[in-house]
C-alpha cells in the first residue's frame, strides 16, 4: 500500500510538470506570435499612411475666385477623379470690387495646384497672391476674350434738361463723348463727389464683367478646360469632353439671342449694371447710358435727373436693372417715366448647381423679349 502510494505522488508530479512545461511552452509561442502580428500591424499602418500621402499627391486642387469662375470650372471638372474645387469667396459675395483676403483665403491658396481667376483687373487682390505664392499656376478665364472697354456703356453724357441748347446739341448719341470725360469715368451723372469717389470700381480701363455674354463665356470655359489638361495631363480627354457638352448647352443659348435681335437689333437702352454692357453687347443694342448701381448706395437727385433725361433725349423704352440694388432707383424712375425696368441677373452669386448659369441666362433671355414684344 505505501509503495502504491509512492508511485501515486511520483505521477502526479510527473503530470504537474509536463503541464507546467505546457503552458510555458505556449506563453512563449504567442509573444513571439503577437510579436510578429505587432510589426505586420506597424508595417501596415505604415503602408496606409504611404498610401494615404500618393493619394494627396495625386489630388489636383483647383480653386476659384468667385462664383462665376466657380460654375465653369464646376462643369469642366465635373466626375473628374482626383480633382478637388473649392472657391475663394462665399457663393452670395457678388463681384470682387473691394473683396479683401483673409488669412483663410490665404490658407486655402497654399494648397492650390490651379488658380482660377476671371481677369480683366476684377481680381484686384493679385497683387498679393503673386507675392504669397509665385509659382501659383493661375487661369485667367477671359484671357482670350475681346474685353469691352469701360466706356462702352456711356455713363457721363449730360442729360439735364434745364442745360442750354449748345449743351443738348453737343450732346453725342453714340458713346463719342469727350477726351476728358472719358478719360476720367469716374460715374459722374452731377452728383456729388463723395457719392462718385465711394462707388468707384477701377479696373483699369476694361469692363471685366465678360461672363454675362454667352459667347464670351464660352471662350472662357473653354480656356480654362485648356489650361487644367495642360496641368493635369493624363485627364485631359475628360477636361475637354466636358468643356464640349456644356458648351453645347450654352451655344442653345446663344441660338436663342440670336432669334430675337430683330426685336433689340439697335433699340436704345439704359443699363443700371455694368455687367449689363455685355448684355447689350449680345443683344445688338445700344447702351446708351449707364448709372453703375451693382453695391447699396443712395442716389443723388441729380442722378436721377440725368436718368430721366437720357429716357426723354434717347427714346429708351427699356432699363435693365439688377433687383438687389437697382429696385429702388428703378421703382422712382417706373413712376416718373413710361420706361419698362427689367431686372436681370448678373449671375455673380447664387447656389453651387452646376446649371445654374444655364438656367439664369435663359431666364434673363426670356425677360428681355418679354420686355420688347410689349
Amino acid at each position: 500500500m505505501k509503495n502504491k502510494c509512492k508511485f501515486v505522488g511520483i505521477m502526479f508530479l510527473c503530470i504537474l510538470t509536463v503541464c507546467t512545461l505546457a503552458v510555458m511552452a505556449y506563453e512563449h509561442a504567442y509573444e513571439h506570435t503577437a510579436g510578429e502580428t505587432g510589426a505586420a500591424g506597424e508595417m501596415s499602418d505604415a503602408s496606409d499612411s504611404a498610401k494615404n500621402t500618393d493619394e494627396a499627391d495625386d489630388m489636383l486642387t483647383v480653386v476659384t475666385s468667385f462664383y462665376p469662375m466657380y460654375i465653369a470650372t464646376l462643369n469642366v471638372v465635373d466626375g473628374v477623379e482626383g480633382v478637388r474645387l473649392e472657391n475663394l469667396s462665399e457663393p452670395q459675395t457678388g463681384c470682387l470690387h473691394d473683396f479683401q483676403l483673409t488669412p483663410e483665403d490665404m490658407k486655402l491658396l497654399s494648397t492650390a495646384d490651379v488658380f482660377v481667376i476671371n481677369g480683366g483687373g476684377i481680381e484686384s487682390f493679385m497683387s498679393d497672391v503673386a507675392k504669397a505664392y509665385p509659382k501659383l499656376d493661375v487661369v485667367e478665364a477671359c484671357e482670350d476674350v475681346a474685353l469691352l472697354s469701360e466706356d462702352d456703356a456711356d455713363s457721363d453724357h449730360d442729360h439735364d434738361n434745364d442745360a442750354d441748347a449748345e449743351s443738348d446739341s453737343d450732346h453725342d448719341h453714340d458713346h463719342e463723348a469727350d477726351t476728358e470725360s472719358d478719360s476720367d469715368h469716374d460715374h459722374d451723372h452731377e452728383a456729388d463727389t463723395e457719392s462718385d469717389s465711394a462707388h468707384d470700381h477701377d479696373h483699369g480701363d476694361e469692363n471685366a464683367h465678360a461672363w454675362m455674354s454667352v459667347p464670351r463665356y464660352r471662350t472662357m470655359v473653354q480656356t480654362i478646360a485648356f489650361r487644367l489638361a495642360e496641368k493635369d495631363a493624363k485627364h485631359a480627354d475628360e477636361y475637354y469632353a466636358n468643356a464640349k457638352a456644356y458648351d453645347a448647352k450654352l451655344a442653345v443659348l446663344e441660338e436663342k439671342i440670336n432669334s430675337i435681335k430683330s426685336l433689340t437689333n439697335g433699340q436704345n437702352i439704359i443699363i443700371f449694371h455694368e455687367a449689363y454692357a455685355y448684355v447689350a453687347d449680345d443683344f445688338s443694342m445700344n447702351a446708351c447710358y449707364l448709372l453703375d448701381l451693382d453695391e447699396e448706395r443712395s442716389v443723388s437727385a441729380g442722378e436721377i435727373k440725368q436718368v430721366i433725361g437720357a429716357i426723354k433725349d434717347d427714346s429708351v423704352s427699356v432699363i435693365l436693372a439688377e433687383e438687389l440694388y437697382g429696385k429702388s432707383m428703378g421703382d422712382t424712375v417706373s413712376r416718373e417715366t413710361d420706361v419698362h425696368v427689367v431686372y436681370i441677373d448678373p449671375l455673380n452669386r447664387g447656389e453651387y448647381d452646376k446649371d445654374s448659369y444655364l438656367y439664369g441666362m435663359e431666364h434673363n433671355i426670356e425677360l428681355i423679349k418679354e420686355a420688347f414684344t410689349k
